[in-house]
């Protein structure tokens, strides 16, 4: 069966302090599996940068439900592709058992760039997809010109490491030995992101049993009534700050100095426009891809400006339901909306500059959320 025949049953109402008492724990959970992986990690990216994420994703879109408190804040609003990139691989593939684990790494299929490693797995109950958990990693070498992968020389994607689409790391709960023994010819450091894989699988490990434990005791249409009631509640919040905001088009732009091969400015652009309990966020006057490793995907930009809305809105919850208000307006194949073999390792800094672009329209339109523009750089 698809993931879209596996439906859960249809969710109660429930009251608000149950919501809350389910809120909590459910966020524990993936706080949980944060705390896990930054303590087994090998690298130190991972265990002491924290340059991971968590969550539990929705068993039919694949919209965030829950996210950790310490993940980091592009890879929440990035996950959400990633398990959708996989949803389209399971149906493409003819279905799931459990005990699979989707892992891949490609930063045009929900990715951010190479060297973040991401976890699929699915959660059943009873025989039917409940919902996905999602784990992701920097890992520290995947191959490509340079040791680490960050190549600033880099024009295309193959000078940057190995790129991995969707694959089943585990069949029916046995590692299929051939895709590691691929990741492990790929990498001047193996052991290391051995030890980072199997960091991430613990963390999927505590993950199911700890919602396992949670459906058992509340059962499984409480656990989807809540996470239903949660989205509803963030896209009823999104839409009230959005109505407080004076309807009109809000315009802010920026400039990255420039790609690192060619010395020319790249710009930055954002017309927001807000019409009722929506806004439009069109970055079509941005430029177009870059020769550079500083192009972004799609879904990067839109967990960009995911960020951004959390830190302009930060009493909205943090789930998909804070983004059904939201439209984005994004250019294929541009600066913005970058794909194969565009370079992207340097990412980092170009989402910097994106959400200080959204702050900076958002500013125009309310002064009173203003925020200051981020430093504008992580030192790529």
């Amino acid at each position: 069966m698809s993931a879209r025949d596996m439906q859960t049953p249809t969710p109660p109402a429930l009251d608000p302090v149950t919501l809350a008492v389910l809120k909590g724990r459910l966020e524990q959970i993936v706080d949980e599996m944060d705390a896990t992986l930054y303590r087994s990690a090998f690298n130190p990216t991972i265990a002491e940068a924290k340059d991971a994420c968590h969550g539990i994703y929705d068993p039919v879109t694949g919209d965030t439900l829950v996210q950790g408190a310490g993940g980091l804040p592009i890879f929440v609003g990035a996950m959400a592709f990633a398990v959708r990139a996989v949803i389209r691989r399971v149906e493409a593939d003819g279905g799931l058992e459990p005990g699979d684990v989707y892992l891949f790494n490609d930063p045009y299929e929900g990715g951010t760039h190479l060297n973040d490693f991401r976890l699929v797995r699915p959660i059943f109950r009873d025989g039917k997809l409940f919902a996905w958990m999602a784990s992701v990693g920097h890992w520290l070498d995947i191959g490509g010109n340079v040791p680490g992968g960050y190549n600033p020389k880099a024009v295309e994607s193959f000078q940057e490491g190995m790129r991995l689409p969707p694959v089943k790391l585990f069949r029916a709960g046995v590692i299929q030995k051939d895709i590691t023994a691929i990741l492990d010819a790929n990498s001047r450091l193996p052991m290391s992101n051995w030890g980072d894989l199997n960091g991430q699988l613990n963390a999927l490990d505590l993950g199911e049993t700890r919602l396992h434990a949670l459906l058992d005791e509340y059962g499984d249409a409480t656990i989807a009534g809540a996470f239903e009631a949660f989205s509803d509640r963030a896209e009823a919040m999104m839409r009230a700050a959005i109505t407080a905001i004076p309807d009109g088009k809000y315009s802010f732009e920026d400039v990255l100095d420039n790609d690192g091969i060619v010395d020319e400015p790249l710009t930055v652009a954002l017309d927001a426009t807000v019409t009722g309990d929506r806004m439009m966020l069109d970055f079509s006057r941005s430029s177009g891809a870059c020769l550079g490793p500083i192009n972004i995907s799609r879904s990067t930009t839109i967990a960009a400006c995911y960020v951004a809305l959390k830190h302009i809105f930060p009493e909205v919850p943090a789930n998909a339901g804070c983004l059904r208000p939201i439209e984005f307006g994004i250019v294929e194949g541009s600066l913005l909306g970058a794909d194969a073999p565009r370079p992207v390792a340097g990412y980092t800094e170009t989402i910097l500059r994106l959400i200080g672009v959204v702050f900076g329209a958002v500013a125009q339109a309310d002064p009173d959320r203003a925020l200051g523009g981020p430093f504008g750089t992580i030192n790529a």
